[in-house]
């Protein structure tokens, strides 16, 4: 009887070749979701993989480009000055997608790719005709989702077409990729999927560009503080951000901690109402409203005494862990995505999602004593870099890939051929005795 190896030989690594598509990248960023595209795909491209990112053109920028090892092909405006407003947002997105495709086009033209990541509705139109056009798979990124920004339900037409293209996207996909457990369960539910179509992968934090210098730190303490504590706040001036219960939880905080003052960095259709609802309360002397601090936020977290992180609807809670890996303390509501990051009493404080008195509480508690707000931000720092280094990210966004690539109908089919082609057949020679004939 021939002799059948039991050492099984390993394929070698192969490194990935990712298109990438995503409104939002270096230059133009507008919220989180141009970070996380940029650390993933700085962090794909140093693990060998490559990786070109089709993109939103900007002002001064090169049409194409080599930037930190990815390559950016960028998608001119068309037609040219075109509004992106929110009442021509459908219109501008569906004009945007014609350019994306073409530029899309153009970068294939000279490369191959194994998988197409596309990144939230926005890119739904151009990620479809790529995957028919080229015939590989498509992995999306749900960041977030229309109903889950208006709180369950779609109050406008606009709202329901963009959930209609959420969950286009979401079908089309062969694989869906979510930050947290919660977008998981929300995903699954608003577009009808079922969970194994579903894989979470938490974002990413660059830990070592979130720690401040300590003259910086005492520069944003010099501007923002007066003598008394510091609370930040950053993040899109928005009614899912919660930023209006935090102002109506600073008269109770301002009586108890005299000299109180608050930085607000960040900017959004909402800071008029807010700004108005600040001078009713008379608070205009301790709310300083920062706009975008660029480079100056990692100091400004550090600077400040607690940050506070009060979204209503919160599908992961990046600005939590960029705040913890600045070494701030943390008050963030029990919802969403930063349930599953802050362990209360361990990594901060928690309080129910908008509740100004309990906001106050919450911060209170940190603010009244000093060590174990310290231990707090010490262990969540320490949290941040165990569990989101962006190189453990990009390694499982990888195994994403590279199981549906496995997966597609064309490679399950030549899998079987192969397993076939070289599985030892079963021969009956003379006086019926059985062998393996390899």
């Amino acid at each position: 009887m021939a002799q059948v190896s039991s050492v099984r030989e390993e394929a070698p690594a192969r490194h990935s070749r990712i298109l990438m598509l995503s409104w939002e990248y270096p230059p133009v960023m507008v919220g989180g979701l141009g970070r996380h595209v940029h650390a993933l795909a700085t962090a794909l491209v140093a693990a060998g993989h490559q990786v070109t990112v089709v993109t939103r053109h900007a002002p001064d920028a090169p049409l194409e480009e080599l930037r930190e090892g990815v390559r950016v092909v960028r998608a001119p405006e068309d037609p040219p000055a075109f509004p992106l407003a929110t009442d021509t947002l459908l219109a501008w997105t569906m004009a945007f997608n014609h350019s994306l495709t073409r530029a899309a086009l153009h970068a294939v033209a000279t490369e191959t790719f194994d998988v197409i990541h596309a990144h939230d509705w926005l890119v739904t139109h151009t990620a479809v005709t790529m995957r028919d056009h080229l015939g590989i798979p498509l992995v999306a990124t749900i960041h977030a989702t229309e109903a889950g920004r208006h709180q369950g339900w779609l109050p406008e037409e606009m709202n329901k077409t963009i959930h209609t293209v959420e969950w286009w996207l979401g079908h089309e996909a062969s694989r869906i990729i979510a930050c947290s457990q919660y977008m998981r369960w929300e995903i699954g539910r608003l577009l009808d999927l079922p969970e194994d179509r579903i894989e979470v992968i938490p974002n990413g934090v660059d830990a070592p560009i979130w720690r401040a210098e300590p003259r910086a730190v005492a520069a944003a303490r010099a501007r923002f503080a007066a003598g008394g504590p510091l609370i930040g706040f950053a993040g899109r001036l928005v009614y899912e951000k919660g930023v209006q219960h935090l102002v109506h939880a600073l008269p109770e905080l301002s009586d108890r901690h005299p000299g109180l003052r608050v930085v607000i960095a960040g900017d959004g259709p909402h800071k008029g109402e807010l700004e108005s609802e600040i001078h009713r309360l008379r608070l205009g002397g301790q709310v300083n409203f920062a706009g975008f601090v660029g480079d100056d936020l990692p100091a400004t977290f550090a600077a400040s005494d607690a940050v506070v992180v009060p979204s209503i609807y919160e599908p992961f809670g990046m600005v939590a862990l960029e705040a913890a890996a600045a070494g701030a303390p943390l008050a963030v509501s029990s919802t969403g995505g930063l349930a599953e990051i802050v362990q209360p009493g361990v990594t901060g404080v928690t309080f129910p999602a908008k509740n100004p008195n309990a906001l106050a509480a919450a911060v209170t508690s940190l603010l009244a004593d000093g060590p174990a707000a310290r231990r707090m931000a010490r262990q969540a720092r320490a949290m941040v870099r165990a569990r989101y280094g962006w190189s453990a990210i990009a390694d499982r966004t990888v195994a994403t890939y590279t199981d549906v690539v496995a997966n597609t109908p064309e490679n399950r089919a030549q899998a079987r051929a192969k397993l076939a082609a070289g599985r030892p057949r079963i021969v009956v020679p003379e006086g019926n005795l059985l062998a393996l004939d390899a």
